[in-house]
């Protein structure tokens, strides 16, 4: 087959006129930080998910941060997690002295296995963070009655999850915090940013704190007409708020989300009908509960050969690809700290070594797809 000229690069943000319109307005306007934009992104996200709370942050990781510090998380408490997620979220327990014990995961969707949670929870447990990995729904109803049986915290990571739904219910909506991520690879985005979505009031109040410094009004109230710029510290914070100029881009793009996750979703289908039968190839597998796939990611799993080797001839093509993730137990930090339970991860590890993620994003074309998917066949009968 003819390699193309111009490079596939794995992921680009769709930013159009209405983006480029939004930001310029705010920028125009003279107020930049956290103010009015943020509140009405905040609301977007508390009409999507049906939470009754939303606080804008400037990363899904600074989110997950202040969400354990508002927990009270600290040495000695365990978390329960699969190792099959971002670093981000087991350096933030590490940070707060706590401990992540890591349940293997189901090797066709990549999500946590809720079967083996139960057995690997103590006294010490503090809390469960499932990841909708990909944007597959794990299966929440068992994870909710776990932590119901034993008093446990639960924190959706949906960083990949906009769009996602199990049993009619978006992430976010199961009335526990959920904390979303806006990084230009994923559905929607604000360059950088993340939001936290949860119920409790009272939890909301002290994550506004934690968020800015501890001060108890934001920037807008103390400093907009009429404002008083003084201010008080009820406890010390960090500076994880997110401006509002991102959040005017984040504005633009939930109003195109739909359409952006239609497009994913028909460029997925595309790749699994291409990509059937191949052998060596394993495909994402998808819950047999009801649900809907928000298909931030397609992550295949290569065996016909090496993946290092798979990956270069990726680049040949002129294709580029995704890791996601190499599995968290197997960083030195963590191979370091926490060994206890790395051997009972057979299927993280039957994963690990063939997982990568095809090019997906909402302005790709069908014939890129179809593209794609010949050369990995051209691959494969090449050895």
């Amino acid at each position: 087959m003819r390699i193309r000229k111009n490079f596939l690069p794995f992921s680009r943000p769709s930013i159009g006129k209405s983006e480029v319109k939004r930001v310029t307005t705010c920028l125009k306007s003279g107020w930049i930080t956290t103010g009015a934009l943020c509140r009405e992104f905040e609301d977007k996200f508390i009409e999507l998910t049906g939470s009754q709370h939303a606080v804008s942050v400037n990363s899904a990781t600074a989110g997950m941060y202040i969400m354990l510090s508002a927990l009270n998380i600290a040495p000695g408490d365990e978390i329960i997690t699969p190792s099959m997620t971002f670093a981000s979220t087991v350096n933030m327990i590490a940070l707060h002295g706590a401990k992540p014990v890591f349940v293997d995961i189901d090797y066709g969707t990549l999500n946590i296995n809720p079967d083996l949670i139960e057995e690997n929870i103590t006294k010490k447990t503090r809390a469960i963070i499932p990841v909708h990995f990909a944007g597959t729904p794990t299966d929440m109803d068992k994870i909710n009655n776990l932590a119901k049986k034993y008093n446990l915290a639960v924190i959706e990571d949906a960083a990949h999850a906009l769009g996602t739904y199990y049993k009619g219910i978006h992430a976010g909506g199961f009335g526990h915090p959920a904390i979303f991520s806006f990084h230009p690879i994923k559905n929607i985005t604000t360059g950088e940013g993340g939001m936290i979505t949860l119920n409790d009031a009272e939890m909301e109040k002290k994550l506004r704190l934690l968020r800015f410094h501890g001060i108890e009004r934001d920037a807008w109230k103390r400093y907009g007409k009429g404002g008083n710029p003084s201010y008080d510290i009820a406890v010390p914070g960090y500076k994880y708020n997110m401006p509002d100029v991102l959040a005017a881009l984040g504005l633009a793009q939930m109003e195109r989300w739909p359409e952006f996750n239609r497009k994913r979703s028909d460029l997925a289908g595309i790749y699994l009908e291409r990509l059937e039968g191949i052998s060596g190839i394993d495909l994402p597998q998808v819950p047999q509960y009801d649900h809907v796939h928000a298909w931030h990611l397609f992550v295949i799993k290569v065996s016909a050969l090496n993946r290092d080797e798979f990956m270069n001839k990726l680049s040949d093509y002129n294709i580029g690809y995704g890791l996601h993730f190499p599995p968290t137990h197997t960083l030195n930090y963590v191979k370091e700290r926490y060994t206890e339970n790395i051997s009972l991860l057979p299927e993280t590890e039957r994963a690990a070594q063939k997982i990568i993620s095809l090019p997906l994003f909402p302005d790709m074309r069908e014939k890129d797809v179809q593209y794609v998917c010949k050369a990995i066949k051209e691959i494969i009968k090449n050895g």
